[in-house]
């Protein structure tokens, strides 16, 4: 079928490498490299330049990739309103998520869709939140739940559907804990532990110390919110983390939380989809089983 053939030529040229395309698509190296040859075969044009470590678009080939993406959204298209006449959302869904989404709330989410919705196959990246904005931004990814500011607002589906509370917390020992709310000018010259550049945690953690104006002694730096807790417990300094990741070890003692008087310490979870994009059952479903979990989890807070 021409419509798989033109799947596994979009999965070659967004994975640069036919075993990455291969592995994704569950086929075989030699059955991936077949498609490729019979489609360049019955077009009678080289569509790709292919050496050991990646692949490259022809002129052809680059013409063939951007029919052959709306050729497949139409496709999913069709095969959705059809499938509607039986009242079934079914099709695919790529999302991609920043780290503290990806691990603190999608995966009860999808608990619930994929119950709700058992025909859509979910694929899901966590990675931070510059990455997932590219990802949106290249056609990679239906959807994007990213934290903090917005890089490319032009893909911003308004508004925001969370708010999550930042925390600066410490080791159980540190002195700034048996303190009453303290100001920020007293957290001059500490040590801190950060995400990596890219992190929406990162990016709200440097805009707090700028708007405070505090000098950093020393910092240390991991690429996952594990490692910042991790790091944090060892005494190894101090950092700020979405509640939602260290909730259980607030409640278990093995973190302590440092209030800062008068601030309020929040930011947005924002939803990225490209507006050009087709906007499908199954993504409509997931943005409202999201914002429907959110609104439940708000009033269940307040009532708490």
């Amino acid at each position: 079928m021409i419509v798989d053939t033109l799947k596994v030529f979009v999965t070659v040229v967004e994975q640069s490498h036919f075993s990455r395309a291969a592995e994704k698509l569950n086929l075989s190296q030699p059955g991936v490299s077949l498609h490729i040859r019979n489609l360049e075969n019955e077009l009678g044009s080289k569509l790709l330049h292919r050496t050991s470590k990646h692949v490259k678009l022809t002129e052809a080939g680059s013409i063939l990739y951007q029919r052959a993406k709306q050729i497949l959204a139409l496709y999913e298209e069709a095969k959705e309103e059809i499938h509607l006449l039986r009242n079934e959302v079914t099709g695919s869904l790529t999302i991609g998520a920043s780290f503290t989404i990806g691990e603190y709330v999608l995966p009860h989410l999808l608990a619930d869709y994929t119950m709700d919705y058992p025909l859509v196959d979910v694929y899901v990246t966590i990675a931070n939140t510059e990455e997932i904005s590219r990802g949106v931004r290249a056609n990679e990814l239906d959807l994007g739940l990213i934290e903090g500011e917005v890089e490319f607002p032009e893909l911003l589906v308004a508004p925001p559907f969370a708010k999550d509370e930042m925390v600066l917390v410490a080791p159980n020992d540190y002195p700034l804990c048996s303190l009453a709310p303290i100001e920020p000018k007293e957290l001059q010259d500490q040590v801190w532990v950060f995400r990596e550049t890219g992190s929406g945690t990162r990016a709200y953690s440097d805009r707090f110390i700028m708007e405070s104006g505090l000098r950093v002694k020393r910092s240390f730096v991991f690429n996952s919110n594990q490692g910042v807790k991790e790091a944090v417990m060892a005494g190894l300094g101090i950092a700020v983390l979405s509640r939602r990741v260290i909730r259980k070890e607030l409640a278990s003692g093995d973190l302590s939380e440092i209030a800062i008087a008068g601030k309020k310490m929040t930011r947005d979870f924002s939803i990225l989809k490209d507006p050009k994009s087709p906007s499908t059952m199954a993504v409509n479903t997931f943005i409202r089983k999201l914002r429907e979990q959110e609104k439940t989890n708000a009033a269940g807070s307040q009532q708490s």
